[in-house]
């Protein structure tokens, strides 16, 4: 599993893009793609952990959403994260 984190700063921008966003992570999760997502509680980013084998599958995925590049967000970390609990 892998880990992104995502840092915001505000701009219109990104909430102009999140409902496309939000659409194409739930399309993923239905397809098992992404166990987890969504914002930190004060809004200054977000949490998405995506459930795929390596770094270039996680990259594809994450390019086939301009969110990943609209103004306003930033992909500040990403990280495997080996869970033994969920």
């Amino acid at each position: 599993m892998w880990v992104v984190e995502l840092t915001f700063n505000g701009g219109p921008e990104r909430l102009a893009a999140r409902g496309a966003h939000r659409d194409i992570l739930m399309r993923l999760h239905g397809a098992g793609l992404v166990k987890l997502a969504g914002p930190l509680a004060d809004d200054s980013g977000a949490i998405i952990v995506f459930d795929v084998p390596g770094r270039a599958e996680l990259d594809d995925l994450m390019a086939q959403d301009p969110y990943f590049t609209t103004a306003g967000v930033t992909v500040s970390q990403v990280r495997q994260w080996a869970p033994f609990v969920y």
